[in-house]
This record gives structure tokens, C-alpha cells and sequence, in this order.
């Protein structure tokens, strides 16, 4: 599973993901997305779908469908 989060320092929201994968036990990269073209932060990107926002329904959704369960 290849899960990618793109945030800024400077986003709330995305600090808020990251702790929360971080509780859930997920791996992740984060990728800086100051300079990115990016219309907004996070976006979260599981084996290859991209998830706009924190929208943990998506993103738990990606997960399972990757092969992720919680432990």
C-alpha cells in the first residue's frame, strides 16, 4: 500500500490527518505542497486515488480497498 499526503505546514487540517493515520497505524509520506499546483490541502493519495480534503469516510474507504484494516 502507497499512501501519500501533501500538505503545508502552515494547514491545520492537514497536521489534523497526519496525527490521526498516525493513530491508526498507517505509513505514510508526506509531501510538501508549498509550490504544487494544488487547488486545496490535503490531499491524500492511496495506491493511486486521490482524496481532496480530510474526508476520513473517503480515506478509510481507500484504505480497505488497498488492503488496510485497523489493528
Amino acid at each position: 500500500m502507497n499512501v501519500k499526503v501533501y500538505s503545508a505546514d502552515w494547514c491545520g487540517y492537514c497536521h489534523a490527518e497526519m496525527e490521526w493515520l498516525d493513530e491508526l497505524g498507517v505509513e505514510y509520506e508526506e509531501i510538501n505542497a508549498d509550490g504544487l499546483n494544488l487547488e486545496a490541502i490535503p490531499v491524500t493519495e492511496i495506491d493511486g486515488e486521490q482524496i481532496v480534503g480530510f474526508d476520513r469516510p473517503a480515506i478509510l474507504k481507500a484504505l480497505k480497498k488497498a488492503g488496510f484494516s485497523k489493528k
